[in-house]
């Protein structure tokens, strides 16, 4: 039986790790899709709706078919226009359905931009002005944009994000990530300047890894990154001597449960709990997030009483999720509470 106490209460949420193209209504995006006249495979508005979500739990396999239906999400979202409305949308929807009064919202601008047929700053302070439009409607929220780098990217498209991070940091932009599929010629090494610059400068650092694939990917994020928080890391719980690294360097993972269930990154609740179990017993400081709610058909709410539901959480280590996610996030630095 799932406990109600907790949410009766309504407490104020804080989500750190939600992607800009997995968060927007399909409603919102079959309205925005049209708006500019994009082609769709399909009239159907319930077609769309299946494209764009991961509408039952074998739907994708691996994170490489997840990522197949973030093409279409950022296709429909690759205009200044379309992704003012959905960093809009997503802040309120937020707010409105989970009381998440802290939000990081992350994107890659040059997965918006139509390979340079968009300019890069016009997305990125369009962004910015939707999150500026929807903090004004919902004054007790704090929110902010993390830009992410790609590894399928070259260092030079990757240097590109650190400087227009660099230079919208005054503006709403609070820190940088690396995602994307795997690349067995990306080099964590080769971008700890860039990472660096981007640290000295006040930004926050978040880097996907250790979500599925080689834990040697995490120990060479640690070692040449040096982040602050980490974008999923359930495979430290595999190794116990990462799991000691991960605590030597104070990092903070970033827990997606419904996200690494649908993409097959653990196999069933079995394996969540003893990932979870095992991050709990050792001291590791995480949090939990959704990943992309419209596109995982979830929400925070919903993450937290899956993990109360089946009894890998306490009411209490809920709490403590909560109050740590608060604590950990990079909007802390540019507009304390």
């Amino acid at each position: 039986m799932i406990p109600t106490t907790l949410f009766d209460q309504r407490p104020e949420l804080t989500e750190l790790h939600c992607h800009v193209g997995g968060a927007v209504d399909p409603a919102i995006m079959w309205s925005i899709a049209h708006q500019q006249g994009i082609r769709l495979p399909s009239k159907n508005y319930w077609d769309f709706v299946d494209l764009i979500t991961v509408s039952h739990p074998d739907k994708v396999k691996n994170l490489t078919e997840y990522d197949n239906i973030f093409r279409w999400t950022e296709l429909i979202q690759s205009s200044p226009l379309a992704v003012e409305r959905s960093v809009y949308e997503i802040i309120g929807g937020a707010y409105r359905k989970c009381n998440i009064t802290t939000l990081e919202l992350r994107l890659n601008p040059m997965k918006r931009n139509r390979e340079g047929e968009q300019d890069l700053d016009h997305i990125i302070t369009a962004s910015l002005r939707g999150m500026d439009r929807a903090l004004l409607e919902y004054p007790l929220v704090r929110a902010g944009l993390i830009l992410m780098m790609d590894r399928t990217f070259t260092l030079e498209l990757n240097t590109v994000i650190i400087e227009k991070a660099l230079r919208y940091r005054e503006r709403g932009v609070i820190g940088i990530d690396i995602a994307g599929p795997p690349n067995p010629e990306f080099s964590y090494r080769a971008h700890a300047g860039l990472v660096e610059r981007a640290r000295d400068a006040g930004l926050g650092v978040t880097i996907h890894t250790g979500e599925e694939g080689r834990v040697e990917d995490m120990w060479e994020v640690l070692k040449y990154l040096r982040p602050e928080r980490v974008g999923h890391g359930i495979l430290c719980a595999t190794d116990e001597r990462l799991i000691e690294e991960v605590k030597r360097q104070s990092v903070t993972l970033e827990i997606c449960p419904t996200s690494n269930l649908r993409t097959r990154a653990v196999r069933d609740l079995a394996e969540l709990r003893q990932i979870i179990r095992t991050l709990c017993e050792r001291g590791v400081a995480f949090t939990i997030n959704t990943d992309g709610p419209e596109m995982l058909l979830t929400n925070l709410v919903r993450e937290y009483q899956l993990l109360l539901g089946e009894g890998i959480l306490s009411e209490q280590e809920a709490r403590e999720c909560m109050a740590h996610a608060a604590s950990a996030s990079f909007l802390n630095r540019f507009c304390p509470v």
